[in-house]
């Protein structure tokens, strides 16, 4: 898996380009980084910054989803679940924390994630709100309590504001007030003292209690590196977990050292960009960065239940720059021609040595008789290669007698609105049914079912003469030994198919079979990272499964075009 350094820069980066912009022209007209930035009169001023931190949280949490399974509890503040987890109706520029993202990292399957984390309260007020005793009741033996406090502990230990403090450091030391806020005694404990409380509690329910320590803030010290908090918060977390034998996740250090490696202007966009300047709340690329690291740091553990909870690490789905790939068009318009629309996994281009199997399909095809255009880019799925209007370039050039082949389904799951995915997940299932979207501009857009865009491009195709064949995605690396792979999008795929007057490639199963014939050691030589692409050898291989599904439809309609002696390796 490429490195978040790598994908932050190649795809993170660019969407916040305009306002990193704006933001180096603010630093360069002498606004220091480390202030509440002001612009001067020729820069327009920043955003508003949002206060997702209420003095009294009222948020609705989330339950464990499958009561049979065990549960990875989040508790903390906003840096782990910030305000209602939507990031303002900003998308991807918005306050996200890092629980949001960690859903990512973990198998539903295996697990729930129960991200009980609310904006605004301390290690002391998740307790006196009545929120740890609602959260305690749901933890059952086998679960594991990750706990992130620190950032709203150093407030005011009593005032009528939030009252939300606790005493430094981690002793055993106490303070009796009359609690300005809400009228009552209390007595107030120690940052440390809290922590211990949750620790003791949670194993006392059968439960395994993880320390994660607090992200860092946007923040450098004298010698240009990410400040630690190792002498405050930080060390006091882990002085604490190492004490009571829990443990540790330093995802502060860790997200420090991360800082320094992408140096500070990269660390400029894991912000919102905002006046006051956003100093502690991350957008989305900081969470998922964060989130990144607190797998790492659960896998770090050593303890191999937690280990089975995630998922394996997935391969990059970079949405492809479409300014550097070329666009093809038939070589001779006199003849017919088929036309391959996809995503990477039909046309990668070579790109970290992944080659798609579209990229090998023409040694197959007579020249003479076909044009083969691969129209497939990376990154997308059914949604965005119709929405970016890709689709509507193939269309201009089709023609009666015209061919195309259609897989999508690699980047059309995950939850809509989750801006990991990209703005590229379509609605499950076949409905004429829409979920709104917005995007990182703010925008709204109406997104449909995978069916409906698969029965769009069947409608359009046909409309025009054309045939069309659609096929079930490739299988993973990790997917064809066992349970099918893809099989709701193969299923939905089958019914528009025949409900829409075209072709269907059970091309996963294709592939599986074959790949069951050929067995694991020759498959692990086929695939150009850790479960996605393919290099040459696994592009041909599956070209070749291709041709076999062409040949196998009812009344073999390419097989007046396929050559009678392709040369291509054995397959």
């Amino acid at each position: 898996m490429p490195s978040f350094a790598t994908r932050l820069r190649t795809h993170l980066i660019p969407a916040f380009m305009p306002m990193l912009t704006l933001l180096v022209m603010v630093v360069l007209a002498g606004v220091a980084l480390g202030g509440c930035a002001q612009a001067p009169n020729s820069v327009p001023a920043l955003a508003a910054a949002v206060n997702t931190d209420p003095a009294r949280a009222q948020v609705v949490l989330p339950e464990p989803a499958n009561p049979a399974l065990p549960s990875l509890i989040l508790i903390g503040d906003s840096t782990v679940r910030n305000g209602r987890d939507d990031g303002q109706g900003k998308g991807a520029a918005g306050q996200w924390g890092w629980g949001n993202p960690l859903a990512s990292y973990v198998d539903p399957n295996n697990v729930n994630l129960v991200n009980r984390a609310v904006g605004g309260l301390s290690s002391r007020t998740y307790v006196t709100s009545g929120h740890w005793e609602r959260t305690l009741a749901l933890v059952k033996p086998g679960d594991v309590v990750l706990m992130q406090f620190g950032h709203n502990d150093a407030s005011a230990l009593n005032d009528d504001k939030r009252a939300r403090g606790t005493i430094r450091g981690v002793g055993d030391e106490a303070q009796d007030i009359d609690n300005l806020l809400t009228g009552k005694r209390e007595t107030v404990h120690s940052y440390g003292w809290y922590l211990r409380k949750f620790i003791a509690e949670t194993r006392a329910k059968g439960a395994t209690p993880v320390v994660v320590s607090l992200i860092p803030r946007k923040a450098w010290d004298d010698a240009g590196r990410a400040r630690r908090d190792k002498d405050s918060y930080a060390g006091w977390a882990e002085a604490v977990a190492r004490s009571e034998g829990a443990g540790f996740i330093d995802l502060n250090g860790m997200a420090a050292r991360r800082y320094d490696e992408l140096g500070r202007e990269a660390v400029m966009g894991l912000f919102p960009l905002t006046t006051p300047d956003e100093r502690i709340h991350t957008n989305w690329a900081g969470a998922e960065l964060n989130a990144q690291l607190v797998a790492s740091g659960l896998q770090a553990l050593g303890d191999k239940r937690i280990a089975s909870w995630l998922k394996p690490r997935e391969d990059a789905r970079p949405v492809v720059d479409a300014r550097s790939v070329r666009d093809e068009a038939p070589r001779d318009a006199a003849l017919p021609t088929l036309f391959l629309v996809g995503d990477s996994t039909v046309k990668s281009g070579g790109q970290n040595g992944a080659i798609g199997w579209g990229e090998r399909m023409a040694p197959y095809f007579d020249a003479g008789k076909i044009n083969v255009v691969n129209a497939a880019i990376g990154g997308r799925s059914s949604r965005t290669f119709f929405t970016e209007g890709r689709w509507d370039r193939v269309l201009a050039q089709m023609k009666r007698g015209d061919f195309v082949l259609i897989q999508f389904g690699h980047n059309d799951g995950g939850r809509i609105g989750d801006p990991a995915n990209k703005n590229r997940a379509s609605a499950p299932g076949l409905g004429a049914e829409t979920v709104e979207d917005t995007r990182p501009d703010g925008s709204k857009e109406q997104v449909h079912s995978f069916g409906w865009y698969m029965a769009r491009y069947i409608a359009d195709a046909r409309a025009r003469g054309a045939t069309v064949i659609v096929a079930a995605p490739i299988p993973h690396r990790d997917r064809w030994q066992g349970e099918r792979d893809f099989a709701a999008h193969a299923d939905w795929g089958r019914q528009v198919a025949g409900s829409g007057g075209a072709h269907f490639i059970d091309l996963t199963m294709l592939v599986a079979d074959s790949y069951r014939k050929v067995g694991a050691a020759r498959v692990d030589t086929f695939f150009s990272d850790a479960r996605t692409h393919t290099n040459d050898a696994g592009a041909a291989f599956n070209a070749a499964r291709v041709v076999e599904g062409l040949k196998a439809l009812p009344g073999n309609p390419l097989g007046a075009y396929l050559s009678a002696q392709p040369v291509v390796a054995a397959q």
